[in-house]
């Protein structure tokens, strides 16, 4: 009922394709992550990119720092549905190699693979195959001039983006997207915001070496936020010392938050003083098992009377406590009242029974 709105003006890039799945121009901003899996460990990458996938995942990457990595790339790729990047640092065989598995993305950096002729030859097979390539800057990774010039700031982000896009410009190569990370949020916002200025290939967000769960939600959301309120990003990736699927978890809701994408919304209150129900478990609980459902929706989770009602009236369901028993709302309106131990249980009845009849 009370989606948000988006009014966020996109900037307008050029459109790449990846294993069939379309980024930048007017495509839809794409989640991604990476596995935390050796690759050469088939079962195990297969296992946690199924997971990742349901979790929302929209792209896979993959680390290939041996041949037994890159050799691996075409057996998981025939066991997964969503596209597979191979993450390939200095050694050119095992780019060629992932090429051959049949990967549908490389993240290289042309200007570290030494030699001239190795990126002819990976550009070579890559146009054949129709590849795109990510080039990924890291402020933990800028070359020695560039450091010594200006230190760690978005002017060498942009200039060492520039210095790689250039090796494949004088290739005739230009199916590229760009990412410009770093762990400090407003020198990674100010070299994206640059870049968009500098570069029309599309670009991929993210705040590196953000932290554990809590501290790289907020810094994640703070950086990505910021720029896709400005209209520019791509693709995002929310770095986490986490599982990989709550990467995912955060990457949604920051969407949500934004009116980019939309999804199952819980409104719950901090709480209070008036309040006569455990506010925090049954928010928790809702939140939990409202995961499972997969229509765009908005439930409210409130404790009192004095803006329970109100904020239940921009909801598609909502419950609000009282004293040993509860009201449950739907399409804003009040339907029934239910002892507060059944609350959340009879709120999920009448979801799964409004989803029934819609099916």
């Amino acid at each position: 009922m009370s989606q948000s709105m988006n009014n966020v003006q996109r900037r307008k890039s050029r459109q790449v394709n990846v294993g069939g799945v379309t980024i930048g121009g007017d495509a839809p901003v794409r989640i991604q992550s990476m596995c935390t899996t050796h690759t050469r460990d088939v079962e195990a990458t297969v296992d946690q990119i199924q997971q990742l996938t349901e979790a929302g995942c929209e792209l896979i990457r993959v680390a290939c720092p041996t041949e037994a990595d890159a050799r691996s790339l075409g057996k998981i790729k025939q066991r997964i549905k969503i596209p597979l990047i191979a993450d390939i640092h200095f050694n050119h065989r095992f780019a060629l190699i992932a090429l051959d598995e049949g990967v549908d993305k490389l993240r290289l950096n042309p200007g570290n693979i030494g030699k001239k002729e190795r990126t002819v030859e990976i550009v070579q097979k890559a146009k054949e195959r129709k590849v795109p390539i990510r080039i990924g800057v890291n402020g933990g990774s800028l070359e020695k001039d560039l450091m010594e010039k200006f230190g760690p700031t978005p002017e060498a982000l942009v200039e060492s983006a520039r210095r790689h896009v250039s090796i494949l410009d004088e290739l005739d190569f230009d199916d590229i997207i760009l990412s410009l990370k770093a762990s400090d949020g407003p020198n990674m916002v100010a070299a994206y915001k640059l870049a968009a200025k500098t570069f029309d290939y599309p670009l991929h967000l993210g705040v590196t070496e953000a932290g554990t769960l809590l501290r790289g939600s907020i810094y994640n959301a703070m950086g990505i936020g910021m720029l896709l309120h400005e209209g520019i990003g791509d693709t995002i990736r929310v770095s986490l010392t986490a599982e990989s699927v709550e990467e995912i978890k955060v990457g949604k809701l920051i969407l949500e938050a934004l009116g980019l994408r939309k999804g199952v919304r819980v409104i719950s209150c901090p709480s209070c003083g008036r309040a006569e129900v455990d506010v925090f478990k049954l928010a928790n609980e809702v939140e939990t098992r409202a995961q499972g459902i997969k229509d765009p929706m908005v439930i409210s989770v409130l404790g009192c009377v004095v803006n329970g009602p109100g904020e239940a009236h921009e909801s598609d369901f909502g419950i609000t406590g009282g004293k040993d028993k509860g009201m449950i709302y739907i399409d804003g309106q009040q339907h029934r009242v239910v002892d507060e131990k059944e609350l959340v249980n009879e709120l999920f009845k009448e979801i799964n029974s409004k989803q029934s009849k819609k099916d």
